[in-house]
């Protein structure tokens, strides 16, 4: 049986400078502390150094039972450690959200280093032992390098997929669970165990699989700058983890055992928004975490030992599935979300159709922007190899993606479908399209290739690749062979796929041969 992990997560700020925010910040601290007591539930407390700092913070942990809830760190930079560390601080605040002065990007690999021994060892001062987990919206390969080889952490946990939300690009990546990370790129899984960091990385937030990938795009405009959030954090009113009908619904699809290797999701909240923007949320949460656990349904523990699970049962990346057959907004669409260290993939259905939403590359030899440089703006971004963008790639009323059609007195028709069904089988999953014009279509995600299988006629489709050429975020196609796609983005040079079965043309489309196509994504 798959486990379905729960880890819930609050992370402390000391600090809270924003204009207009008079937040008491200790006392969401409290307060989540006595729901895990209440319903029996572990959890991961993680401080910023500021509150590390502060005995005000420190002091509510006295005497809790470590057995159940874990002490680690959230890795923001805040004024109090860079002075510390003898560098100046560039921030307008004591904590500073700007990429450049209130993340590890912001600064040299000697500076990181020297604030990450300052953290450890500050640490280890107030608990007479070295945390096990560490947290951040972003963090960078060399950072994480140097805590595995010094440190020997556990786990680490970064946000969910966004793009422009405060500033942080975070776009391409690994969708959900874990992944262990390239030593070139910390938002790319490693290929091959030379170059792979033995800590698992975990995706924060509980994204909706539907809506939060493309949530906000006018397909006039394109994407906004900036995109919203519909995620399992309590502090959403509107459609998210503060509604209680979207968080029943995202634990049953999230935990539906359609998952490949393992189901998982992030709880919690941190203490700068507020106890009681968070309350009604959070304590609904806990009240259904405990009643699932209790049903066997669900495992709630710490993100260490979720981390020493991951490190015990997996050698390298598992492959992984985040999928969602019924729709909270009672639209009817699907999403399927399969992860592997070699690419990502998302199948979506809407109105009969379906179509590949989006696909990216994933390769331990592109380098991240901040591996040797240092970010010095407000924003900062982490990516991978886009084969396929259907957020970023739409606009002028082209909805990006790769689309099946079929061909009828020269004109191109939508193929349709009027039932799917899902499977894993050895490792894979298996998409299965019913009542099709072409009878059942299936198609299959492994590790390293997908498989389209056409019962009948496969020669009379087509599937088309649309896309706003005029899209900014584009990638440059050195050739569309019949046999293999060439691509360059960020001055990278990859194959985005082999073609091993069927056929590729100029205009970026696909063909299948002896009714199939089949794709390779090892490419260099």
């Amino acid at each position: 049986m798959k486990r379905q992990i729960v880890n819930i997560i609050n992370f402390i700020r000391a600090v809270e400078p924003r204009p207009g925010k008079d937040i008491n910040l200790v006392k969401p601290v409290q307060e989540q502390i006595k729901l895990l007591k209440k319903h029996e539930l572990k959890g991961t407390f993680l401080f910023q150094y500021d509150a590390l700092i502060n005995p005000v913070f420190t002091a509510l942990f006295d005497g809790v039972n470590t057995d159940h809830i874990e002490l680690g760190l959230w890795l923001e930079v805040v004024e109090p450690l860079v002075t510390k560390a003898g560098i100046p601080w560039k921030g307008r605040y004591a904590w500073d959200w700007h990429a450049h002065c209130g993340f590890t990007v912001g600064y040299t690999r000697e500076q990181r280093e020297r604030m990450i021994d300052i953290l450890m060892n500050d640490f280890y001062s107030l608990f007479h032992r070295y945390p096990k987990s560490i947290g951040s919206w972003t963090l960078d390969a060399h950072t994480i390098h140097y805590l595995a080889e010094k440190y020997d952490i556990d786990a680490l946990c970064i946000c969910k997929d966004q793009w422009g939300t405060d500033g942080y690009n975070l776009w391409g990546g690994y969708y959900n669970q874990g992944y262990y990370p390239s030593r070139n790129n910390y938002f790319s899984p490693a290929q091959t165990s030379e170059q792979q960091i033995n800590i698992p990385i975990l995706r924060m937030l509980g994204s909706d699989p539907i809506h939060q990938y493309d949530v906000g795009l006018n397909l006039e405009t394109g994407a906004p700058a900036h995109q919203p959030v519909i995620t399992l954090e309590p502090v959403y009113h509107e459609l998210g983890g503060g509604v209680n009908a979207w968080t029943d619904w995202y634990l049953k699809e999230n935990f539906s055992g359609n998952c490949l290797s393992f189901g998982y999701t992030q709880v919690g909240q941190e203490n700068s928004f507020g106890w009681e923007k968070m309350s009604q949320g959070l304590n609904y949460q806990f009240e259904q975490l405990e009643k699932l656990q209790e049903e066997g349904k669900l495992e709630v523990e710490t993100l260490g030992e979720t981390g020493c699970w991951f490190k015990e049962t997996y050698q390298e990346t598992p492959a992984s599935v985040v999928a969602a057959f019924t729709d909270f907004m009672g639209e009817g669409h699907t999403s399927v979300w399969y992860n592997s260290k070699y690419y990502r993939i998302n199948v979506y259905t809407e109105n009969n159709r379906f179509w590949i939403r989006d696909m990216h590359l994933f390769s331990e030899n592109y380098h991240e922007r901040y591996l040797d440089e240092v970010c010095t703006g407000n924003q900062l971004q982490f990516n991978n190899l886009p084969i396929m963008d259907g957020y970023r790639w739409s606009g002028n009323q082209i909805r990006a993606g790769i689309y099946p059609y079929y061909i009828i007195d020269g004109q191109l028709v939508p193929l349709t479908f009027e039932e799917i069904d899902y499977q894993e089988e050895e490792g894979h999953a298996i998409l299965t399209y019913k009542g099709t014009v072409f009878g059942v279509i299936t198609m299959t995600l492994a590790e390293d290739s997908m498989t389209i299988t056409i019962e009948m006629n496969a020669d009379q489709v087509v599937w088309i690749t649309k896309y706003d050429t005029n899209a900014q975020s584009l990638p440059q196609i050195i050739s569309a062979t019949e046999s293999k796609l060439q691509m360059v983005y960020d001055q990278f040079e990859y194959t985005a796929f082999e073609v091993l079965e069927g056929s590729l043309d100029a205009s970026y489309s696909l063909r299948a041969k002896n009714n199939q196509i089949i794709l390779s994504f090892r490419g260099k």
